[in-house]
């Protein structure tokens, strides 16, 4: 079984620990699982123009780029990315973009995938940037997956959670605001194995008619 694939983007660490607790509910259903990152963007002014540069971050070095045919071979995707004004960071988008060839062939189509994100505050734009993620997947094609209510969490949680997608809130009061709350460990790691299970339930066998 071809691995899935937890792709994220994280600036201060919070959307990483989401990943690695995603990554852990998977490999819990006996599932390969690959984590992979995409670059930064950096913007340099020169002669009056703006010119987009790819960088890598320090606290990145130890985390694998993902590759174009990582993603094309994934037999599922969870995408993360920390919030913008309500958006997916620019990295994501640039990196999305970038998957046109993948459309153009229809790789993507039927494989399940779900989001992830984090934000500074209990309102700082989760939903809408869950959201946002999405849309690029749907075009693709793939096979949305959800967090259900039946996880017991998503009632009583006060941190992050929700039925679009794990969550994390990194309160700015939190002397480390990056290590996730109980309640979104275990949301993290349920969402790691509805995402494995759906995969291993629709994974198309060698010789088998799609």
């Amino acid at each position: 079984m071809n691995p899935v694939l937890v792709l994220y983007y994280s600036n201060h660490g919070s959307t990483r620990r989401l990943a690695d607790a995603i990554a852990q509910g998977v490999t819990s259903e006996n599932v390969p699982v690959i984590v992979r990152t995409v670059p930064g963007l950096k913007v340099e002014e020169q002669e009056d123009s703006e010119v987009k540069s790819l960088t890598t971050r320090d606290s990145e070095l130890d985390v694998p780029l993902v590759t174009i045919n990582e993603l094309e071979s994934c037999s599922a995707l969870a995408l993360g990315s920390p919030t913008r004004f309500g958006n997916m960071a620019a990295p994501m988008k640039y990196f999305l973009d970038s998957t046109s060839s993948l459309w153009l062939k229809g790789s993507l189509i039927d494989k399940p995938a779900c989001v992830f994100t984090s934000s500074s505050s209990m309102h700082g734009g989760q939903e809408s940037t869950l959201l946002s993620m999405m849309i690029p997947l749907l075009h693709h094609g793939m096979m949305f997956c959800g967090l259900p209510y039946s996880e017991p969490e998503l009632h009583t949680t006060t941190t992050g959670g929700s039925p679009y997608g794990v969550t994390h809130v990194a309160h700015e009061t939190n002397s480390n605001k990056t290590q996730l709350s109980d309640d979104e460990k275990t949301l993290c790691i349920a969402q790691g194995k509805r995402l494995a299970s759906f995969a291993k339930k629709l994974q198309i066998q060698p010789g088998s008619e799609s």
